[in-house]
């Protein structure tokens, strides 16, 4: 009874489950080894096993729903069984359940990580982490804008405590700035679902696909407008170029698990440009057709040159991986920006890997900072490390994905881009930047690994030789192992990625899902929608329509 209860309530879980945690976490007190004393160090010990729990439980219903998924299941959760568009629903297809997947597969080494001792240096960190993941998944499985917007500011007020965690005047500094510029962009975020819902009268995703091709007119112009307003949004919340700035300075100021778990805030923005751009105003969207087409590939390329020669110019670790960071999503965009399935499904391809190894190398970054003594991350010599080959071949790995050599998967994804874009008329701007990047970012990241492990100093003594607990290199190695593992099974990603980006443009079959069907036709758009969808059980359960 249990097992069918989870089975039928499946796709709202992801939501519930970090947000029953993060209230039971509050519950149990404040925890830390600055608050209450001993108290604080106790309710610790208890928050973390079941912090990890709740992560590893969200691994296997993620995963769970990831499988159906690739059987062609779309599954659609009304809740209080209102019948879309008027009710908030919840929807799970290929791309939401990889994006799911993805968050779980980070977030409980990341935790991991964080229960080694950074939980303890500062307040509240695993409600936080919980309240992160909850707006996370949130933002990955709404069916509608509005609930996109609210998932949004969730996580970002998640992030905002996470940001200040541990404390220190350079991240209260930067968490100052990160916090307006996000306001700011919130502030744009309702301004343009106010637009769009003026115009359509209807912020449901699946119903603005087939209303969004209706509006015509001065009308259409409007239309345009409020989506380039929503670009500004999701393209500051991607880092994308030219808002791009405040990312480095912030994730590098950050402490080690909180910006791995940030290196997939990022791919939130670029997952709502897909979902909104790459399909709501898509091809057939009438006069908002491609609406962002001229600007998202050339913006895309510029991301990863700034990205890139940021990278070159880092004076620290962490800030050198931030600016990968960035060369990361440009280069995602940049796939996203060629505007056809091919293109789409190598996009979600090097996404899925870039995300994992910009995560493992935060953490591998702050591992090789403590044990470098008063030196610590800074690109410069210093004493020899306690686990010199252990670290060296860690960011080895990473260095070759993230620059894309083969066999890894970020050569890859890379070579499935290049290969998107040969038809295009920006070819030769793809295939330069794309190549260029690469050898750049293999140039910067050596340049650090030769600093860090060939340049030591015998006159410098570090302050911790000890090396790192098996607890942090252990969940490291599983973030940076990741490439293994997907070079290992890329053909069936590769699969799974293409039939991903097929899902995407199939609209009509969306909407059929989502809002239903009468005589096997999809809902007349000109009229307000009436009545059930034909399937949809009791209220709050999910329909499943395959594919």
């Amino acid at each position: 009874m249990v097992l069918d209860f989870i089975a039928e309530h499946l796709p709202v879980l992801p939501v519930l489950l970090p947000a029953f945690t993060a209230m039971l976490l509050l519950v149990l007190g404040d925890s830390g080894s600055d608050t209450h004393g001993g108290h604080g160090l106790r309710r610790l010990r208890l928050a973390r096993p079941i912090s990890i729990a709740s992560a590893t439980l969200g691994l296997v219903w993620a995963a769970r729903l990831a499988l159906e998924a690739d059987a062609g299941v779309l599954q659609v959760y009304r809740v209080g069984d209102w019948p879309a568009p008027f009710g908030i629903v919840l929807v799970i297809d290929r791309l939401s359940a990889m994006m799911l997947l993805l968050c779980s597969t980070i977030a409980l080494p990341v935790l991991v990580y964080a229960s080694g001792g950074w939980d303890s240096h500062g307040r509240h960190f695993h409600p936080m982490f919980q309240f992160q993941l909850l707006g996370l998944n949130g933002a990955f499985v709404t069916g509608d804008l509005f609930n996109l917007f609210v998932f949004f500011e969730v996580l970002l007020v998640a992030s905002y405590v996470l940001m200040l965690h541990g404390q220190g005047r350079t991240r209260f500094r930067v968490g100052v700035h990160y916090v307006v510029l996000n306001l700011a962009a919130s502030s744009l975020f309702l301004i343009g679902v106010a637009l769009i819902y003026a115009l359509t009268g209807t912020l449901n995703l699946a119903d603005l696909a087939m209303r969004v091709p209706l509006v015509t007119g001065p009308e259409a112009a409007v239309l345009q407008v409020a989506a380039l307003v929503l670009l500004v949004v999701f393209g500051f919340k991607a880092a994308m170029v030219p808002l791009s700035m405040w990312l480095p300075a912030t994730y590098a100021a950050a402490t080690a698990p909180v910006a791995a778990l940030f290196a997939i805030m990022t791919k939130v923005g670029v997952y709502a440009i897909l979902r909104v751009h790459g399909v709501v105003f898509g091809a057939d969207a009438a006069s908002t057709d491609w609406s962002i087409g001229p600007v998202l590939l050339p913006l895309a390329l510029a991301t990863s040159v700034l990205g890139v020669f940021g990278a070159l110019a880092a004076h620290t670790l962490p800030r050198l991986v931030a600016w990968l960071t960035v060369v990361s999503v440009g280069t995602v965009l940049s796939g996203i920006g060629l505007f056809s399935v091919d293109a789409w499904a190598a996009a979600l391809f090097y996404l899925v890997n870039s995300t994992l190894v910009i995560a493992g190398l935060f953490l591998l970054a702050e591992l090789v900072a403590a044990q470098r003594g008063v030196v610590g991350g800074r690109l410069r010599p210093a004493s020899q490390v306690a686990q010199p080959q252990l670290l060296g071949l860690m960011l080895l790995l990473a260095a070759a994905s993230v620059a894309g050599l083969p066999p890894l998967p970020g050569f890859i994804g890379k070579l499935m881009i290049l290969d998107a874009a040969y038809d295009s008329a920006s070819v030769v701007a793809v295939w330069v930047v794309v190549l260029g990047v690469g050898l750049l970012t293999l140039i910067g990241v050596a340049r650090a690994g030769a600093i860090l492990f060939w340049s030591a100093r015998d006159d410098l003594v570090a302050d911790i030789q000890s090396g790192a607990s098996p607890r942090l290199l252990a969940a490291t190695l599983v973030l940076l192992s990741g490439s293994v593992v997907m070079t290992m099974a890329a053909a069936p990603l590769q699969a799974y990625m293409a039939d991903a980006a097929r899902q995407l443009v199939d609209r009509e079959a969306y909407a059929r899902a989502v809002i239903g069907e009468r005589d096997g036709r999809v809902p007349d758009t000109t009229r307000p929608y009436r009545g059930s969808a034909n399937g949809v059980g009791p209220a709050g359960h999910s329909t499943e329509v395959k594919q």
